[in-house]
């Protein structure tokens, strides 16, 4: 068995072919991050937020085209809690014509989960 099955059943990691993603974590949480990341098809879409201490922890992170990167330097006043909660405001918009959806794993919870608009 491979680690990225043990970490992806661990979390319940299993988006869905055309779910939008988000991973969102600290300096900690890398490697499942990576994990992740690693079993995403090349066409997925989304949004990975990690928050670390120094802009010196900042490295490339291996993830598909449509899928973006983003560092939180807290020595730069960045906060993982103020970009979570500004994306998913962006992305999870009510509206009473239809539902948004994005598929997600937040560091502190134990499994992923699918999050709505409604």
């Amino acid at each position: 068995m491979l680690v990225s099955d043990i970490l992806s059943a661990a979390i319940s990691w299993h988006p869905a072919p055309g779910d939008l993603v988000l991973l969102a974590g600290r300096s900690g949480d890398l490697a499942v991050i990576e994990t992740a990341l690693a079993t995403l098809p090349a066409r997925a879409r989304g949004q990975v937020f990690v928050e670390v201490e120094s802009g010196g922890e900042v490295r490339a992170l291996n993830a598909p085209g449509r899928v973006c990167v983003t560092w939180l330097v807290r020595e730069q006043g960045r906060s993982l809690d103020a970009a979570l909660g500004a994306w998913l405001a962006e992305m999870l918009p009510v509206e009473a014509e239809r539902e948004h959806r994005v598929y997600a794993w937040i560091a502190g919870e134990r499994t992923a989960r699918m999050l709505t608009s409604s």
